[in-house]
């Protein structure tokens, strides 16, 4: 079933601002035929899944005959490769259906009608059939940790394991990773030649390389990294793309900036076999690019992840987790994160937005764990009077509290907002896809309502035939901005059946935002969004001004 958005009116309440239903205008973005409509969640999973098939052919298969079960005749035919009675041979291969899912079809060949067969899942778990002759069989087996694991496969004949028996085996990679805090570090800066051969900006239509695999402490088999891109000393608009070397150009976008910005945004990205990671940089004008990384994914147990709705636990305008007003320059702050508000006492990184806003002059916001020096990274960059947004995973201290300095010289507000955390606990696991562009408004043959129309939100049907993904990691980016304002990105309450009858409770946007923008900006910014219980996300447009809309999806957290 293709996934569906709606988009509606909204209408302020005493609750706050709710969501009636308006002039509805059913749209949908393109499929990876590039048709209308837009693929599910299960769809994408089992898109990225392909690349982790296994097999291992029939004759590799080993084969036991009881000695009184020979003869010399039998031996012979045997030999020659000639059927005989008691013949047994297995081939196997397996497909990943999810995060940690196997989907095992054990071909069996043979001319027994009486078969037992037993497979070894490599977790220290079994599972038995039963065959008869020549057949297949598919076997579904979902392991409790990602990981690289040994199926074996053994199929005894009547007489059980005293008799004819043949066993094969093969590897098998679960395409779920899971996530490893890594201090702020920086791995890239093209102005002063950190990770490159020399200090050189980003020439146009060109690209730069970021080694990942082996660098600061970061293991050889890393899947996938988290990274906090900004590109500055910007001379004309443009924007930059991450993907993994190796692999072909990606047609979305990461980071989008005009002549005279300095803009971070954090990019998951996966890592290519060499290890690399590359920025392209789509502008006529060179840029210089920096890169730090907070953390990256394996496929191997470390710490899940478990999405929330996005819940305010800062906001200094108002005194809320710290003190009233706005945080000095040179200064910093600490958060209670862990422990606290839903994210449990084990909880070892956190995903936030922070958000900056009323700033008296340029500068630029380091989040980093408590315990820990300052370090040489930033996550946030602004100017005078700017109101903008970043995306930030960060380690939690051992004393359950994050830092949050303002390394400008002159006082800001601050906001942060948690949208998720990483633990030892949560059973999420990420997979990252090929990216793929959701939604563009500009686009009238996808979306031929225009603009998000001022105080409307548009809803996007991602996990609906997919109860075990739990959140989708996608790059939102607002364009054509008529005014100053913000989107908020949450899950819906309501299922799809109670928007078809319209049944549906209107939603209401959390004291959250996602991204800030002024009229005329392009403002991109990553948000792993939750997709509640229905598997459907919500895209409000809090301001009094049509804006474009664009979402671009990189990568799946899923359960199972």
């Amino acid at each position: 079933m293709r996934s569906r958005r709606l988009v509606f009116s909204a209408a302020v309440i005493a609750a706050g601002i709710g969501f009636v239903p308006g002039g509805m205008a059913q749209a949908a973005g393109p499929s990876a035929d590039g048709t209308h409509g837009v693929t599910s969640s299960r769809d994408l999973l089992k898109s990225a899944a392909n690349a982790f098939t296994f097999s291992s052919p029939a004759d590799r298969s080993v084969q036991k005959t009881p000695p009184a079960a020979g003869s010399k005749t039998a031996a012979a035919a045997q030999g020659a490769g000639a059927a005989v009675d008691g013949d047994i041979k297995i081939g196997l291969s397996g497909t990943a259906g999810s995060a940690r899912t196997i989907a095992l079809k054990t071909e069996i060949t043979s001319d027994l009608n009486v078969l037992s067969v037993v497979i070894d899942w490599g977790d220290g778990t079994n599972s038995g059939e039963v065959a008869s002759g020549s057949t297949t069989i598919t076997t579904h087996h979902t392991y409790a940790e990602v990981g690289s694991y040994t199926v074996k496969v053994t199929v005894y004949g009547p007489d059980g394991a005293a008799g004819v028996s043949a066993t094969n085996e093969m590897p098998f990679i679960t395409p779920g990773s899971e996530f490893t805090p890594h201090s702020p570090t920086r791995l890239l800066d093209t102005r002063d030649g950190t990770g490159t051969a020399q200090a050189a900006p980003v020439p146009a239509w060109g690209e730069t390389r970021v080694k990942v695999a082996g660098n600061h402490g970061i293991p050889a088999d890393v899947a996938a990294v988290v990274l906090n891109v900004t590109v500055t000393n910007t001379r004309a608009a443009g924007h930059v793309r991450a993907y993994a070397d190796g692999t072909d150009r990606p047609t979305t976008s990461n980071v989008n900036y005009a002549a005279g910005d300095s803009v971070p945004n954090l990019v998951i990205v996966p890592v290519g076999k060499n290890g690399y990671v590359n920025l392209y940089n789509s502008g006529e004008q060179g840029v210089d690019l920096i890169a730090d990384v907070t953390g990256y994914f394996t496929r191997t147990s470390a710490n899940g992840y478990t999405p929330t709705d996005p819940t305010r636990f800062v906001d200094t305008r108002e005194g809320l987790g710290t003190s009233r007003g706005p945080v000095s320059g040179q200064s910093q702050f600490a958060v209670q994160i862990a422990g606290t508000r839903g994210v449990p006492a084990g909880a070892k990184a956190v995903a936030l937005n922070v958000t900056v806003t009323n700033p008296r002059a340029a500068g630029h916001l380091t989040v980093f764990p408590s315990g820990q020096a300052a370090p040489n990274t930033s996550n946030l960059n602004f100017t005078g009077g700017q109101t903008i947004a970043n995306a930030v995973i960060v380690p939690i201290g051992a004393d359950g509290k994050i830092n949050v300095r303002n390394g400008g010289w002159d006082p800001a507000d601050v906001i942060v907002d948690v949208v998720g955390y990483y633990s030892p606990e949560s059973v999420s696991a990420y997979i990252p896809i090929r990216p793929k562009r959701d939604l563009d408004t500009r686009d009238p043959a996808q979306w031929p309502s225009g603009p998000l129309k001022p105080y409307r939100y548009i809803f996007s049907t991602y996990g609906e035939e997919d109860p075990t993904a739990t959140a989708m990691v996608l790059n939102t980016t607002v364009t054509n901005t008529g005014g100053p304002g913000h989107l908020t990105v949450a899950p819906d309450p309501n299922a799809l059946w109670q928007y078809e009858n319209k049944t549906h409770t209107p939603p209401v946007a959390p004291n959250s935002s996602t991204l800030n923008w002024t009229a005329g900006k392009t403002v991109p910014n990553l948000v792993q969004a939750s997709t509640g219980n229905h598997g459907i996300v919500d895209f409000f447009n809090r301001s009094g001004n049509n804006t474009d809309l664009i979402i671009d999806i990189f990568g799946i957290y899923d359960r199972h």
